[in-house]
């Protein structure tokens, strides 16, 4: 297998060529390894060399020998270098996997390497003073997004056709957007987090991945959701697979147009124009479609926001200092990740309860909105791709407050879904006319995957992306 057939390819096509005996694995892993190495040099996605071998995982599953690859934060396998792409972590290892890992295994996924993150996670672009700045396959002055940005950038380039990403307010759908993929952020709880935490910042951090299909997300949502041993809570599980909702028939769907969000905030005319050509195209396609706006306490919203990430940065900095025996500092930390960890380590109980209480206020006022409402949709992001060094975490004239409001101008349509807990995806359905990704955001109910993936394959085919192609491309 070549590298432009390899790159042609999404993950299920992958996985049905492998399996059919047209390809071996292990020259679908020689083309994986060629395309990341092209492509690399240009973006800079990938955290340390590639693996010498795929990780072990099972050659039974249903993607048995498809290249992956596992973002530096959270999710985690034995043995394997996991640094959080901070310089207070280098060399920080777990010796055991988390729960997603154990499932990318044994969907048979072959994790080939480590992609970039900003530093705990925490930016809108990732350009970590780690491991230095990703760059955008659609222009390499732009940044891919964040915090998925390193999987993202692989995977619209198509050294990979699917990898790990995880999303606290956005990091799933951000990146999606900037770079042209299709980024699905499922319902809390929906796929496991343990065994490190049950409720990875406050609730807010969800884990996945991106994709080029909606196919692919689907089959991929199959092979790793439901609870986990431990978990402090389980959701309905889906009454049948999600692959088999790509291409069925969502009926006529009440869905809600929000092309300027509810936020007080610049929104390009590209964006704009994205979400309401999305609305005219499932108009058409049957739906009935209105402007609307869920009530939302922008205030309470930001509270939640700033306590919340500052809280878990606080956990996260002091908490891995104190492990590896390492300071905090200007050396090993950026200065806003260090701002937000002590602003947050000053948090009383109340402080935080009183975020938990917020939180649970927001997510009853727009649960009670979408009771009549199927689908809302907005952009994903305010603006496209933005230049690299906008989004500086190092920045010395930034205090907490300051970079959290800063982060969410970018994104100020996602972070309420992670409140909420809503499923939400981001589709690559327009251009700006400079020619850079335009995502759309769709939002469903609790527990609407398999709606959200219903509609999202229709606009696939109503509004199609998969003859676009980025500048720099594997293959």
């Amino acid at each position: 297998m070549d590298v432009r057939d390899y790159a042609a390819h999404d993950a299920v096509g992958l996985a049905d060529l492998i399996r059919s005996g047209q390809v071996n694995a292990a020259e679908v892993h020689a083309a994986a390894r060629s395309a990341i190495e092209a492509v690399n040099p240009q973006l800079n996605a990938v955290v340390g060399p590639l693996f010498d071998a795929p990780l072990d995982h099972d050659a039974s599953g249903p993607f048995a020998g498809v290249p992956f690859a596992i973002k530096d934060l959270v999710c985690h396998a034995a043995g394997v270098t996991h640094e959080y792409g901070s310089r207070l972590t280098a060399g920080f290892a777990y010796p055991y996997d988390t729960s997603l890992m154990a499932r990318w295994r044994a969907a048979g996924l072959a994790t080939m390497g480590r992609t970039n993150t900003p530093e705990m996670g925490f930016n809108a672009s990732t350009e970590p003073v780690a491991n230095g700045p990703t760059r955008n396959p659609w222009d390499t002055t732009r940044s891919p997004g964040g915090s998925s940005g390193g999987s993202s950038a692989l995977v619209a380039a198509r050294a990979l056709p699917v990898a790990h990403a995880n999303d606290g307010g956005g990091s799933i759908r951000i990146p999606a957007a900037n770079c042209g993929l299709v980024g699905l952020k499922p319902t809390r709880g929906r796929t496991p987090v343990g065994p490190d935490a049950d409720d990875p910042l406050y609730g807010l951090g969800i884990e996945f991945a991106v994709t080029r299909t909606v196919r692919d997300a689907a089959a991929l949502l199959d092979a790793v959701e439901g609870p986990d041993v431990g978990d402090r809570f389980a959701i309905a599980r889906p009454a049948r697979p999600y692959a088999t909702e790509v291409g069925a028939d969502p009926g006529r769907l009440r869905v809600m147009l929000s092309p300027r969000g509810w936020a007080d905030v610049f929104v390009d005319p590209a964006c704009v124009a994205a979400a309401e050509a999305t609305g005219r195209v499932l108009a058409e396609l049957g739906h009935e479609v209105d402007h609307g706006t869920p009530p939302v306490d922008v205030a309470g919203l930001d509270l939640v926001n700033l306590r919340y990430w500052c809280g878990f940065l606080a956990q996260a900095v002091y908490g891995l200092s104190e492990t590896l025996g390492r300071e905090v500092g200007d050396a090993t930390v950026e200065h806003t990740v260090a701002r937000c960890a002590e602003f947050g380590r000053g948090f009383t109980m109340f402080d935080l309860a009183e975020a938990g209480a917020v939180q649970n206020a927001i997510t009853r006022a727009v649960g009670g909105w979408f009771t009549d409402v199927d689908v809302l949709v907005t952009p994903t992001v305010s603006r496209p791709a933005w230049l690299l060094g906008e989004l500086d975490a190092d920045d010395e004239h930034l205090d907490a407050p300051g970079w959290v409001g800063k982060v969410f101008t970018y994104a100020p349509f996602t972070a309420l879904f992670n409140v909420t807990g809503q499923p939400a995806v981001s589709l690559p359905v327009a251009t700006s006319p400079d020619g850079l990704p335009v995502g759309v955001q769709l939002v469903g109910r609790v527990g609407s995957e398999d709606v959200l993936l219903r509609v999202a394959a229709q606009l696939e085919q109503a509004m199609p992306w998969s003859d676009r192609a980025p500048t720099v491309l594997a293959g």
